[in-house]
């Protein structure tokens, strides 16, 4: 019996490890492919230690393109999305979790049921407003129409529904307001789930090209996802400097990470054990 769980736990490593490494090798190219000339982009075999080393790609990126300008303007945008998205979704979801109003379920059901309507089919609609409005061009017009996450207000409601309404009359007695409530009360009972919605959040606005490329037409208001889809052009594609713009623009992104890593983790599995 102990024989069959060891053999049975050694194939599992062995089929996870296999399956790490296949995830890896693109991760693994784009590392080669960024320190590799022009000449050895397309060598066959590849060279997956580049021959002659060279750091030209990341010395372009920061040179001759707008990079650390770009840079700039996806955390403004990304932090200030993420930020606003928190705020509203954790106040719509305490709400939804604690008061009971007339047609309740009915509207959450329709805020549910609008996560099934792709961003294609609205994005036409969301356009035209802002622009009546004056916010085309503008980080405004960028933010604005992120911050109303659906599947936020979900995710923190279901996790609110088990927060003890005890801890919120208590509060109400000793004469809080309902927004000290919230801010006091529910936002550090609900920290893993608000970091995990968090990390989600954050990596897809970073990574957001639809929406930018259609609202900012100014060059120097570009984010970073719009300035290296730039090096892809219909003749030619610098694959050496888009690898190396794409691995530079993955650290905001794993420092948020490692920052709330731990509140991450534990928000899955709490959420599976749910």
């Amino acid at each position: 019996m102990n024989k069959n769980l060891k053999l049975k736990d050694g194939s599992v490593f062995f089929v996870l490890a296999g399956l790490t490494i296949v995830s890896l090798v693109p991760f693994l190219w784009m590392i080669s492919t960024s320190f590799k000339g022009a000449g050895a982009l397309m060598s066959i075999p590849i060279e997956w230690i580049p021959k002659e080393v060279t750091f030209a790609s990341y010395v372009k990126i920061f040179t001759k393109l707008p990079f650390m300008k770009s840079l700039f303007n996806s955390i403004l945008v990304s932090v200030s999305s993420t930020l606003l998205t928190i705020f509203s979704a954790s106040l719509a979801a305490f709400v939804f979790a604690k008061f009971d109003f007339k047609y309740k379920n009915l509207l959450f059901t329709l805020f549910l049921a609008s996560m099934m309507i792709p961003i294609q089919v609205t994005g036409i609609p969301i356009f035209i407003i802002l622009m009546k409005f004056g916010l085309i061009n503008s980080y405004v017009g960028v933010i604005l129409p992120t911050i109303f996450n659906v599947f936020g207000i979900f995710l923190l409601r279901q996790y609110m529904k088990n927060i003890s309404n005890d801890f919120i009359e208590a509060a109400f007695m000793d004469g809080a307001s309902f927004f000290q409530v919230y801010w006091k009360v529910i936002i550090p009972m609900s920290i893993v789930p608000i970091t995990t919605l968090l990390v989600v959040n954050f990596m897809n606005y970073w990574n957001d090209y639809f929406w930018p490329l259609i609202i900012l037409t100014d060059p120097n208001k570009m984010t970073l996802p719009v300035l290296l889809s730039k090096l892809n052009t219909q003749y030619t594609t610098e694959v050496n400097t888009l690898m190396a713009g794409s691995l530079v623009s993955m650290i905001p992104i794993l420092v948020v990470y490692a920052f709330a890593q731990k509140y991450f983790i534990r928000g899955i599995q709490e959420g599976g054990i749910k």
